[in-house]
């Protein structure tokens, strides 16, 4: 079955690269405007993600956001509303990771990374919510918030414990809006898609720090890799790919009663 997100549109965060770029790229192959955002040192690449939508047919526009930044929340959201008059699907995907022992972190360190991660999530969904409200009036299947957590936000992981908590914090969150806005009858879906390791950037970095801490009796980044591979379940990493068309299924109308849940795409890492 094809899914068609004709006249929907969405806002992704962090979709300069990586999960982000996917997501993007499949809700606009879906027929969805999908607005592009990243922060400013992003824009080369994010540019690049909308140029090769619209050689696709698709349409997309890029803008500039800072999800820890208040203001910047302030104007994107009054720039859909003049330019859309509403909001369909919200991807909450923008986030960092850090990989230290606990007691070597700082607390600039602990501020630095709950700004983004928890901060980025509450502000986009503060902001994005008259919009989403909106479109959840006129369509029955109502409009859909998807916050990215992690497999890091269901199970404890050595050395990635500000992460784990940041993402168990997004996971508690989306399940308690997802409520609050069902007795308020919005008409506004929350769900949290929670990646297990999938191949990007991200892992590359926890790769190389892991490794330098003797993680699992590595020394290289090469062979925490293949620990990673060898831990899960399915024995390899995910794709940016294979979340997005987890997205794409919240996204859609497919979903319409499908509020408060989990949604693992982890190769069957926490189910272990």
């Amino acid at each position: 079955m094809n899914i068609d997100l004709n006249n929907k549109i969405a806002l992704v965060t962090g979709a300069a690269t990586g999960i982000g770029a996917s997501v993007a790229k499949t809700l606009a192959a879906a027929k969805a405007t999908v607005i592009v955002t990243d922060l400013e040192g992003q824009s080369t690449p994010a540019i690049e993600v909308v140029e090769e939508i619209k050689r696709k047919g698709g349409k997309a526009e890029f803008k500039v956001l800072d999800i820890s930044n208040e203001q910047q929340w302030k104007i994107v959201i009054a720039e859909i509303r003049d330019n859309y008059k509403g909001l369909d699907v919200l991807v909450n995907n923008a986030g960092v990771v850090l990989i230290k022992p606990v007691e070597e972190i700082s607390m600039e360190e602990l501020h630095w990374i709950s700004r983004i991660n928890i901060d980025g999530v509450f502000l986009g969904v503060k902001y994005a919510l008259p919009l989403l409200k909106l479109r959840g009036q006129s369509n029955s299947a109502g409009a859909s918030i998807i916050n990215f957590s992690s497999a890091m936000g269901i199970k404890g992981y050595p050395y990635g414990s500000l992460y784990s908590m940041t993402k168990g914090a997004i996971r508690m969150f989306s399940k308690s809006i997802a409520l609050e806005f069902a007795e308020l009858k919005y008409n506004v879906r929350v769900n949290s898609v929670h990646p297990g390791l999938v191949d990007t950037a991200m892992v590359e970095y926890e790769s190389k720090k892991l490794a330098a801490l003797g993680a699992m009796g590595t020394s290289t980044p090469e062979e925490m890799r293949q620990a990673f591979e060898n831990l899960n379940p399915m024995g390899r990493l995910g794709t940016p790919q294979e979340l997005a068309n987890a997205v794409l299924f919240l996204a859609s109308d497919l979903s319409s009663f499908v509020t408060g849940s989990e949604l693992m795409v982890d190769g069957g890492e926490t189910a272990q």
